[in-house]
């Protein structure tokens, strides 16, 4: 019989075996994949390396910051020495949410009052809305019972201001939208993310493929601390695993394939799933000096600028990234370029006098869990009814939305659950 095995080679499963092997427990990690890093990774494509997705952190991601400084990969990202998000409107306009040095929310005052896609009658209703969200107790059953929306318009939000503003945050955190996303989740985002840190919401991105960060930065860690990492090894039934002890750190649909019956008290399947849709344009020369960018009154949600991870000598990479994608995941290729390309083209006017050499698509069907009204019920705790097995994961009782830190925070609580 083994001392403990963790199954799934993410961050969730990668931070439970670090920490148990650094607690002195004998680790194998068993990963289906030829690699580590689960959902963030990177291919080779056209002579170039190409991410999955466009995973980005903020500085309030501590257990995310503090993996990367463990395996040794933290000076493979940028991080922002203050919050500063160029937004763009059609035509090349470009507005700014910056923050200054006053103390929050103070520290975003100034860049509202003059923030372009917000009307000045929308501005003006900001502060009640932000005062209340900064009272809310994450404690509250009661706020996975309502959507963001709902909410924000209770407290005179107008839709206008959605997309221009609350938005920004909501889809690329949440992987929805305002409307569809839990007041609970959305919340625990804004409140950490965003209003009662200054600091927090300064925005960290990988400088390097994907894959070197997380996958062979963690391979190398996990052997040196001793852990066997067996790749290209899948765990059909739990009957065929012998440990003292297991972490189950696989999604959560293939979780719940392979939990016994009455392992948790959750529903797990009911999580559902939100897709991601990543489009990547390659043109011959440079179109834009913006390492990343949000856009407004577009098809267009975030943009990154990946020439330098990516390895191509000439021209620019631009990814775009579509959160909460439900309508573009069945879209074709061409489709999604007739929409795009001249989207784009709107929001940076460089590219008028240049060529896209390359367009292709990137597609996470089940990228997240849907986080709507009611997802906390159906999150369970690292702890299970069977004896020895533990779970973790980004889709558990993190309170988190489905992102980096949440998984890496799954990871811990898995392990000290186990421990």
């Amino acid at each position: 019989m083994s001392d403990v095995v963790v199954i799934g080679g993410g961050l969730a499963g990668i931070t439970a075996a670090l920490d148990l092997a650094d607690a002195g427990r004998k680790v194998t990690l068993l990963e289906a994949r030829p690699r580590l890093g689960g959902a963030t990774f990177s291919v080779e494509r056209d002579g170039m390396w190409v991410d999955n997705g466009q995973h980005v952190f903020l500085r309030c991601c501590t257990a995310y910051r503090a993996l990367l400084e463990r395996i040794g990969s933290a000076t493979q990202t940028e991080l922002q020495e203050r919050l500063a998000i160029p937004v763009l409107r059609p035509g090349g306009r470009v507005s700014w949410l910056r923050r200054n040095g006053l103390p929050a929310p103070l520290h975003l005052g100034a860049s509202i009052a003059r923030f372009g896609p917000l009307p000045p009658a929308d501005r003006a209703r900001l502060l009640p809305a932000i005062v209340a969200l900064r009272r809310l107790s994450l404690d509250d059953p009661a706020l996975d019972e309502q959507t963001f929306g709902e909410w924000l318009q209770k407290h005179g939000q107008r839709r206008s201001s959605f997309e221009a503003l609350w938005d920004l945050i909501a889809l690329p955190t949440i992987n929805l939208d305002s409307q569809r996303a839990s007041l609970a989740l959305a919340a625990m985002v804004f409140k950490v993310g965003l209003l009662e840190d200054a600091g927090a919401s300064d925005v960290g991105y990988a400088t390097v493929p994907l894959q070197r960060v997380h996958g062979d930065a963690a391979e190398r860690a996990l052997a040196a601390a001793g852990v066997d990492v067996q790749l290209k090894t899948r765990v059909r039934s739990l009957d065929d695993v012998d440990a003292t002890t297991t972490v189950l750190a696989v999604p959560h649909d293939e979780a719940a394939d392979l939990l016994p019956e009455d392992a948790v008290k959750q529903d797990i399947r009911a999580l559902g799933v939100s897709p991601i849709v990543n489009l990547h344009i390659v043109y011959d020369r440079a179109v834009t000096a913006h390492p990343f960018a949000a856009a407004v009154d577009s098809p267009v949600q975030w943009v990154f600028d990946r020439t330098g991870s990516s390895g191509i000598a000439e021209g620019q990479y631009l990814a775009v990234s579509l959160s909460g994608a439900d309508g573009f995941e069945e879209k074709t290729v061409d489709e999604l370029r007739d929409t795009f390309v001249p989207a784009v083209a709107e929001l940076f006017p460089a590219t008028q006098n240049a060529e896209v050499i390359s367009f292709f698509v990137t597609r996470e069907p089940r990228a997240t869990f849907r986080g709507v009204p009611g997802t906390e019920r159906h999150r369970p705790n690292p702890e299970t009814n069977v004896r020895g097995l533990f779970l973790a994961g980004a889709w558990t009782n993190t309170r988190w939305p489905a992102t980096m830190e949440g998984a890496v925070r799954s990871g811990h609580a898995a392990a000290e659950a186990a421990r």
